[in-house]
């Protein structure tokens, strides 16, 4: 039976008493991993400057001397994928004394990485059917970065119990499931973040209208090395002050505080009117902010900057929530992002699939749309629609696996080639015939359907753009829009709120996304395809 000894603990024990260990690989190179099969994959870490460094895995070995920086990377050649645990041995020479790491249990297979905000970072239980296909997940520690980090800290683990993204496992368990290999997924995940955090500086300024994210960023990066070289006396300097005001009133003003709220619980009890909240004599001190607080680009600095070279296969992502105030900036901020981290991987156009975002009172069917553009103008991008799934009041709706699985299926078709269907009905073009709106569709699948009752969620509007529910009817691969109210219509719209109440799927059990057709409003600040 293995045991699952820490890292620090391997290299530990791996050195002679006495002897220093100089090289360091990246933390992604540790117990449990996982490669990715048939691609060349580098591994790259610390050592001494000049010192040689021997990576072997299987009937390869490697060897490459540090720069002058201590940096390392080989890259061993393209493996097939293989679900028996070997060990990686990383072999130091220095002063002619020899030091050997080795990270065990290293799988080959398919390796993702799950990114965004809360609803991908919430985590949940793994599934205990799924037992025949190994799923490990690697979870960044958060950190935020004004400049672009090569360390990170995290740890890989087998997703048997519980699993760090329920989203992220979901999509790996089903990956594995369709593909027969292992599947290691990189989960780097932050809840209450936007977009041009995830975005690095460099790709914030390829397009003008983003200096409103990159001026700051780059007028904290020139003030940094003053900023950093004066933090910690600014840190030391608060804590003389926040103990001298702990001494000389804020005892005090705590033991005011408790005081005040015995008696308005008195008070309340005997229907008194409640004392106001006493004041401390002097205000309390404030923290400094550090030096990495400025700026933006920082959880991309921090927590996708240090995962590259890493070979992968591509990308899945749920985000957006906190970019609901920018609907439309989106559309042009989102698709950068992506083209960003393409950029900067250096590994092509990798795969890149999203979910849109759930139906709550505060995601705008805008930012819907701006994630429906993406998915059309991006290319080697899928959107995963979760009409179906949301709650108006609770933007963390509980249901993962569905969305997890929505994500697979546009992996399995547009990656490993399956011939199924990944897409929900995916409106393309209108014609006005006479009082009616012709809709029609992609990804009709085995054929349209209204789910549950006749269709519901269309609009219709003539010239004065005045929208009112219409009726609704599949004929074909078709659905045609109607209304008494409107005798010349010009648009119509589907599922056009915050939260949708929406009924249109396909036949093979995928709902359709929000859309409008005002072609005024469409071509808006839309972004031409990367």
């Amino acid at each position: 039976m293995q045991t699952k000894p820490s890292f620090i603990t391997l290299i530990l024990c791996a050195l002679a008493p006495g002897m220093q260990a100089e090289v360091k690989p990246n933390a992604l190179f540790s117990y449990n991993a996982v490669l990715q099969q048939n691609a060349a994959v580098p591994v790259w870490g610390t050592a001494s400057p000049g010192e040689e460094v021997t990576v072997a895995f299987g009937n390869q070995s490697k060897t490459v001397k540090a720069d002058e920086t201590g940096k390392w990377l080989v890259k061993l050649d393209p493996m097939p994928a293989s679900a028996e645990p070997r060990d990686m041995t990383i072999t130091g020479n220095l002063k002619s004394q020899i030091s050997n790491l080795k990270c065990s249990s290293v799988l080959v297979g398919e390796v993702w990485v799950c990114s965004g905000q809360s609803n991908m970072a919430m985590g949940g239980k793994a599934d205990p059917t799924a037992t025949t296909t190994k799923v490990r997940m690697f979870t960044v520690d958060p950190k935020y970065s004004l400049k672009p980090q090569t360390e990170l800290t995290g740890k890989w683990a087998e997703c048997t119990g519980s699993v760090a993204s329920a989203v992220g496992y979901f999509f790996g368990r089903d990956v594995a499931k369709a593909t027969k290999v292992p599947v290691g997924m990189i989960r780097s995940s932050v809840g209450g973040t936007a977009a041009a955090l995830w975005t690095s500086l460099a790709g914030l300024e390829k397009e003008p209208k983003f200096s409103v994210y990159a001026e700051p960023t780059r007028e904290a990066l020139a003030n940094y090395d003053a900023a950093m070289a004066k933090y910690p006396q600014e840190v030391a300097d608060y804590q003389v002050k926040l103990k001298e005001w702990e001494t000389n009133g804020g005892k005090a003003y705590e033991d005011a505080k408790k005081a005040l709220a015995l008696e308005n619980k008195k008070n309340k009890a005997e229907g008194k009117p409640m004392l106001p909240q006493p004041k401390p004599t002097t205000p309390k001190p404030i923290m400094p902010g550090s030096p990495d607080s400025g700026g933006f680009s920082g959880l991309y600095n921090g927590m996708i900057a240090p995962l590259m070279p890493y070979a992968i296969k591509g990308v899945v992502w749920y985000q957006g929530e906190s970019n609901a105030g920018k609907a439309f900036e989106y559309r042009t901020l989102f698709p950068r992002m992506i083209a960003d981290w393409r950029e900067q991987w250096g590994q092509g156009a990798f795969p890149f699939f999203f979910v849109q975002i759930a139906p709550h009172n505060g995601q705008p069917p805008e930012l819907r749309e701006a994630q429906f553009l993406t998915s059309k103008n991006t290319p080697n991008t899928a959107m995963a629609v979760i009409t179906d799934i949301g709650d108006a009041v609770n933007i963390h709706p509980p249901q993962k696996e569905p969305v997890g699985a929505r994500l697979a299926l546009a992996a399995r078709a547009l990656t490993y080639g399956e011939q199924i269907e990944y897409s929900g009905p995916e409106y393309d073009s209108f014609k006005v015939d006479k009082n009616k709106v012709v809709l029609s569709f992609k990804h009709v699948g085995g054929g349209l359907l209204a789910k549950d009752g006749p269709l519901k969620g269309f609009t219709i509007a003539g010239a004065d753009k005045k929208f009112v529910e219409a009726k609704a009817e599949i004929v074909g691969n078709t659905v045609v829009v109607s209304s008494d109210q409107v005798a010349a219509p010009v648009a119509a719209r589907f599922g056009w709120a915050n939260v949708p109440d929406v009924n249109f799927w396909n036949k093979d059990g995928l709902p359709a996304s929000p859309f409008r057709t005002d072609p005024e409003a469409i071509a808006a600040e839309t972004p031409k395809g990367k």
